[in-house]
């Protein structure tokens, strides 16, 4: 038996018990019908999960956790999650967790000693994380994003961004941490509308371009169809489609406009306003722990310590936020974060005594 297979065994264990425990607090409080059905039912799945990990544990010699680890944390922010947001934006949340799931099972069944009962019987589990991640998405349906990521894009952007302006900036004018606050704000304001177009600019012009696709389509429909079945048969093939299931594929829902303007374009389901907000808004207030030490200390180096301190923690939050979400481990992302904030910081800093040396400015 591996090292340490026993161990990843009990996490599967405490893991399921986790989302188990979690499904039913959230089935039981919720108000949507649909909704506390649907979680209530996975609920009872997760802990047939559970039982099976527990098997596994005990058939090897192992000892099952008497107590196993839940996730308290991941379970309180979804409590409070769901007495203010609508079902939709929390199966959005939960849609990341079953991602994670299904990854590392998958892994598992390909490296692990398993027999061949248990093999088929996580196989049996690997489809149940799937479809619960296919039912959290088809229930999301537009709005399933709710868009974390521009918000965790516009808060990263501007916690790294800003630090690394007001660091750089510290090390030019070190007795004026006005100018360096100032300066920042500028900065920060500037490119939290950089970011808010950009994001808006982006999703709209892919909508355009897909747009434009399927006007095209729309006229081969019309005017040439075999054109656009050849096309569909073509894209079928290079998906790896055999060539005779292609055929008859284009022959059974060849003209069905909407099932091959699906496949040859595709459509975007993001809100080009909102992804704008989310991602200009979350910009403006990250700005503001790097930037606020610089109006209230007399020293830049002063300002920048504390600078550091907020960011660092801002970073930090924003890293647990993802983690708790997604199932990530939350000291890697912190870590992953936190380092690369900083070392930003650290070459904008590095940059600005160079500046300061080359051209004489006085501090």
């Amino acid at each position: 038996m591996p090292e340490g297979f026993l161990d990843t065994i009990a996490d599967f264990y405490s893991d399921e018990i986790s989302d188990h425990v979690t499904y039913k607090a959230l089935g039981t409080h919720a108000g949507d019908p649909r909704f506390k059905n649907e979680i209530l039912t996975m609920a009872e799945i997760e802990g047939t999960h559970a039982e099976f990990w527990k098997e596994v544990i005990r058939s090897r010699g192992g000892e099952v956790p008497k107590r196993p680890r839940v996730k308290r944390l991941r379970l309180t922010v979804l409590r409070l999650l769901q007495s203010v947001v609508k079902p939709v934006v929390l199966i959005s949340i939960l849609e990341l967790g079953e991602a994670s799931a299904f990854k590392r099972y998958h892994r598992f069944l390909q490296e692990a000693p398993l027999e061949d009962k248990e093999k088929a019987r996580l196989r049996e589990i690997i489809l149940d994380e799937l479809e619960h991640e296919k039912t959290f998405r088809r229930e999301s349906g537009e709005s399933r994003t709710t868009h974390v990521r521009d918000f965790v894009l516009g808060m990263n952007d501007g916690l790294v961004e800003i630090l690394g302006a007001v660091t750089g900036l510290s090390a030019v004018y070190v007795g004026r941490p006005l100018v360096v606050g100032v300066s920042g704000l500028i900065v920060g304001i500037a490119g939290a509308l950089s970011m808010a177009i950009g994001a808006f600019v982006s999703v709209r012009s892919q909508r355009q371009v897909n747009q434009g696709r399927k006007d095209r389509l729309e006229t081969l429909f019309d005017v040439a169809p075999e054109r656009v079945l050849d096309d569909y048969k073509d894209k079928l093939h290079e998906s790896g489609v055999p060539a005779d299931l292609a055929d008859t594929l284009v022959e059974k829902i060849g003209q069905n406009k909407e099932a091959v303007s699906q496949l040859l374009v595709g459509e975007v389901e993001e809100n080009e306003l909102r992804a704008g907000l989310f991602t200009g808004m979350a910009y403006l207030i990250a700005i503001a722990f790097p930037v606020l030490p610089y109006f209230f200390t007399a020293s830049s180096l002063t300002a920048l310590v504390f600078s550091g301190v907020l960011a660092g923690l801002a970073l930090a939050g924003v890293a647990t936020v993802i983690s708790v979400l997604s199932g990530i481990t939350i000291k890697r992302k912190i870590g992953e974060m936190v380092i690369l904030g900083f070392a930003a910081a650290g070459v904008a800093y590095l940059f600005g005594k160079i500046v300061q040396s080359v051209f004489g400015i006085e501090t």
